[in-house]
């Protein structure tokens, strides 16, 4: 079997995620994991799939065929993790809704040469003070030497830096 990793979007309408779970089993594949989102009338997600070596061709095909529905972008799987599985830590910042919170998050995350997994991120009103408070719920992967508590610190300090609430869960 080989594993591809699917990236998707277009406009967002009804059938979508059908049309594309159609397509993977119509080629023997099977749908094992997914991040998929609607923002903004957009749809996106990325998708692993298994599918026979036989049917790796004729499944690109067809999910090329999706265009004008979906845009589809087939990309081969890395090869798995190690055995060293990594372990996570998750974290929300939460403040005054300015340029720059993302970059100066994802750069201390950088500095540690550590990954992200996962990145969610909104605005939303401050009844309170009339302005719009910017929240992200962070999870970043460390291997299982790394230390976290030295992730959190620098995390803590930037914090304090930029002017935004940290919660390290």
């Amino acid at each position: 079997m080989a594993h591809l990793v699917l990236t998707v979007v277009g406009d967002d309408r009804a059938g979508l995620v059908s049309a594309l779970a159609r397509t993977i089993a119509d080629h023997g594949g099977n749908w094992e994991q997914s991040e998929l989102a609607e923002l903004a009338g957009a749809f996106a997600g990325i998708v692993l799939v298994a599918v026979p070596d036989d049917q790796q061709r004729a499944l690109a095909a067809a999910l090329g065929s999706l265009d004008g529905l979906l845009r589809v972008t087939t990309h081969d799987a890395p090869a798995a993790a190690s055995a060293d599985a990594p372990h996570t830590v998750s974290f929300t910042v939460l403040g005054n809704d300015r340029p720059g919170i993302v970059r100066d998050v994802t750069a201390a995350i950088a500095a540690h040469a550590l990954s992200i997994d996962t990145f969610r991120s909104r605005t939303l009103d401050a009844p309170m003070s009339g302005g719009t408070l910017f929240e992200a719920t962070v999870t970043v992967s460390l291997p299982a030497a790394a230390d976290a508590e030295t992730l959190t610190s620098a995390l803590e300090a930037l914090a304090g830096e930029i002017q935004v609430d940290l919660t390290v869960a």
